[in-house]
């Protein structure tokens, strides 16, 4: 009874000296609960990307596209394997918190020293055989949470995981739309190149003519050989260009050049680019980065919850029934059968301070989860930000070049009249029609760039993302 005491005394000393030094209750970190969107005063009446926000366009080219890319994409391999290993972790994080059960089965064989312990002349034998065939049990008490925290972190890393995969996705289709309408852009300025060229090998003829007959210097020929070889080294460019952005879509898609399908010139899309209402709330919960970046914290911060749970001591049952015997011919009867059972306390006393260097990598780990949270947050409201002022610059010059666009058929019109009427030279329209092609061309540029920052806000706004719930911190 006195040496009872004695051990009941001794480990609740024990388990008083370890917690002594058991840090308090964690903090739940601070976040910022709206995107801090500024300098933004962009029209708010738009809606939210859907999941397959590219069918907007209505372009079945792009459609196929994308729909190859998404198969194919080592990138979303890579970050489906990541996906899957996490769900595996949570898996096995749930069965270890469970009971644990161990079979095992020995049969050995063994000489007996004859200048042991027991001489074996005086059991009569050097060798004997020693079977066992048992079943353990094992059960933690998770008085503390230890196990409870562990498998709460797993499943926000799993949660992480899937909105890594989605920010994947949407890097990589937001990619193949940009460059495709960029190819499309080409295709088109290309035929204005071929109209200018065009006009301007038809004025060159008409300065040659005039020169030759000294009605004009020969400057103005030479004039007319330089806006011609200008017009040409255009149609090089555009055609370059659009080589270009082939191969990089074959790269996106993830085949070769050579095996892309043909693609036929589409006109471009009109876009007319809104922020949603509550951007600056609703955001948070639409980006899959910023939703992963979250989910990192919540799992550094049930690491810290398994850290602190270290201070406290382990405590557990453990059950033994099986057989042993030395004759395996008496294996399998009752009397051959053992049995135990009882508790266990284990509590790391003296670990050279282990157990508050563990306490304190986590905790240094959360607060690098919440930094790296916050920096991703500033980052999407400077995106988002940045793509709205873009999108509200490139309205405004669209609605100014529109107007010198009508300016410019009004005056090739006027010119033409004349030139009819013989009042001018017929040089003098097609000059006009020149200027007139590169306002289209100076257009149809600023119309691809207001495709790509219609692109672009798409992804700054989560490109259809949203995730089914948001963690909350659970101190």
């Amino acid at each position: 009874m006195i040496n009872r005491k004695l051990l009941m005394v001794a480990a609740a000393a024990a388990v008083l000296s370890a917690c002594a030094g058991m840090p308090g209750k964690p903090v739940p970190p601070k976040l910022n609960t709206e995107v801090p969107m500024a300098g933004v005063d962009a029209p708010a009446n738009g809606q939210w990307p859907d999941a397959k926000w590219w069918k907007r366009y209505n372009d079945p080219q792009l459609d196929a596209l994308i729909d190859l890319a998404m198969q194919g994409s080592p990138s979303l391999a890579a970050a489906q394997t990541r996906f899957d290993s996490a769900v595996q972790t949570v898996r096995a994080a749930s069965a270890a918190a469970g009971v644990r059960a161990d079979a095992n089965a020995t049969w050995v064989r063994q000489r007996m020293s004859d200048s042991g312990l027991i001489p074996p002349q005086f059991l009569g034998f050097n060798w004997y055989s020693q079977a066992d065939l048992g079943l353990k049990l094992t059960y933690t008490f998770d008085w503390w949470g230890k196990q409870h925290a562990l498998i709460e972190s797993v499943v926000d890393q799993m949660h992480a995981a899937e909105a890594e995969s989605a920010a994947a996705s949407l890097a990589l289709t937001t990619a193949v739309a940009d460059t495709y309408f960029g190819w499309q852009s080409d295709q088109a300025r290309l035929e204005v190149a071929q109209t200018i060229t065009r006009g301007a090998v038809k004025i060159r003829e008409l300065s040659e003519l005039r020169v030759n007959s000294g009605i004009d210097p020969q400057d103005q020929l030479s004039q007319a050989d330089s806006d011609v070889a200008l017009a040409r080294e255009q149609i090089v460019q555009l055609q370059s260009s659009a080589k270009l952005r082939r191969v990089a879509l074959a790269a996106l898609v993830g085949v070769s050049p050579e095996k892309l399908s043909e693609l036929k010139p589409q006109s471009l899309p009109n876009v007319d680019t809104q922020l949603p209402a509550n951007v600056s709330i609703d955001l948070i919960a639409r980006r899959p980065d910023i939703v992963a970046s979250r989910w990192r914290v919540e799992a550094a911060a049930r690491d810290v919850d398994q850290a602190r749970a270290d201070f406290f001591p382990d405590i557990s049952i453990n059950a033994l029934a099986g057989l042993s015997a030395i004759d395996m011919s008496k294996l399998l009867r009752a009397s051959s059968s053992v049995f135990n059972f009882g508790p266990a306390l284990h509590l790391p006393i003296f670990d050279g301070g282990l157990i508050r260097a563990r306490y304190g990598i986590s905790q240094a780990q959360l607060d690098a989860a919440v930094a790296s949270y916050n920096s991703t947050l500033l980052d999407a409201a400077r995106d988002l930000s940045t793509q709205a002022l873009t999108s509200q610059q490139i309205g405004a010059l669209r609605q100014e070049r529109n107007t010198q666009l009508e300016a410019a058929k009004a005056q090739f019109d006027s010119a033409l009249a004349r030139e009819h009427q013989g009042l001018t030279d017929l040089r003098v329209p097609l000059h006009i029609d020149v200027m007139y092609q590169q306002q289209r061309d100076a257009m149809l540029l600023l119309n691809t760039q207001a495709i790509s920052a219609d692109i672009a806000m798409t992804k700054a706004l989560g490109g259809g993302y949203a995730t089914p719930e948001l963690p909350e911190t659970k101190h």
